[in-house]
């Protein structure tokens, strides 16, 4: 298993550097920090925008490799740069790290969990009525774009809020401005706010991996070893969770990666509509202003995100699986 994972951490190593490398390319490329001076009213002197534009290391005017190998040099020293607005790019990250942290946990951890007790609930009743409703369900889920799906459940709060005559459902922000009380009490408005941001990235999971994880429950149902555990009395539920989960697991132990990385992209959207100030604003506003740092910031979050979750699928697939253990 050590060796397994020393290799899988070599060759994440590997794709993130590629990454951050790519990354920078199409950063500085696609984005133009000078217009965003060059844009104000008045204009500053072209002489300024030169001077600040070199003091920030963005100076298009610069070779490329150049100002990558600035970038990477600080980048290694913990220092990710200056914002367009000269704030740190690090405060700025420590600030926004956690609140998308925050949500992309607790509406995976959800997603997945419930997605994968539904599949399995689904394939056990194969044709059901309860079966084909998860499945209309899910394909109505998979089809909504994630923005779309936050302002409807935006919308549904707003009318459970008007109909109530207060504010019932908290659909904005991530607490009460000016809130005064007990850890107790700003704990549940925390959980209030996290209530429907939450919800909206669980449900694009749990109809991503039911589906995937009904086909491979499927599968296992029809195994000899589940004919035998059916044959000796146990129920095709029992016999599932005794003898067929683990393998089912596999294959969606598998999409964990993929699946996380279309979660991370949705959370933009939501966090967005919601008021949530994580790493997606800050990512949206820092492309509306040509802002190379921040957005190579959020780049390094992401890629580390998603490969840290493909090493996770990786590991769990050698539990569940003993054959990829073996050299």
């Amino acid at each position: 298993m050590l060796t397994l994972i020393a290799g899988r951490l070599a060759r994440c190593t590997g794709l993130f550097l590629a990454s951050v490398v790519l990354s920078y390319a199409l950063t500085s490329t696609a984005l133009s920090p000078r217009a965003y001076f060059e844009d104000r009213q008045p204009p500053p002197p072209a002489r300024a925008v030169d001077r600040e534009l070199a003091r920030l290391g963005v100076d298009d005017r610069t070779p490329l490799p150049e100002r990558f190998g600035h970038w990477a040099a600080r980048a290694a020293r913990g220092d990710l740069g200056r914002t367009l607005d000269g704030g740190s790019v690090n405060a700025e990250f420590g600030r926004r790290v956690g609140v998308s942290v925050r949500l992309l946990l607790a509406g995976t951890l959800i997603g997945t969990a419930l997605g994968v007790a539904a599949g399995v609930w689904a394939a056990v009743r194969r044709g059901r009525p309860a079966d084909r409703a998860l499945t209309v369900f899910s394909f109505a889920v998979l089809s909504i774009p994630t923005f779309v799906l936050a302002l409807l459940l935006k919308t549904g709060a707003l009318a459970v809020n008007r109909a109530a005559g207060s504010t019932v459902v908290r659909y904005t922000g991530e607490r009460t401005p000016g809130l005064r009380g007990g850890w107790t009490v700003h704990l549940r408005d925390a959980a209030a706010h996290m209530l429907l941001p939450s919800l909206c990235v669980a449900l694009a999971g749990i109809a991503f991996y039911s589906r995937y994880q009904r086909g491979a429950t499927l599968d296992v149902l029809g195994a000899d070893h589940l004919r035998t555990a059916r044959a000796k009395g146990l129920t095709p539920g029992r016999a599932v969770l005794r003898h067929g989960l683990r393998i089912s697991l596999v294959p969606s132990a598998a999409l964990f990666s993929f699946g996380f990385l279309a979660v991370f992209t949705g959370a933009v959207f939501t966090e967005r509509i919601f008021g949530w100030a994580g790493m997606g604003t800050w990512f949206m506003d820092s492309v509306e202003k040509g802002d190379v740092n921040s957005v190579m910031a959020v780049n390094v979050f992401a890629a580390a995100l998603v490969l840290a979750a493909g090493l996770l699928a990786d590991v769990v697939h050698a539990v569940l699986d003993p054959r990829v253990r073996r050299p």
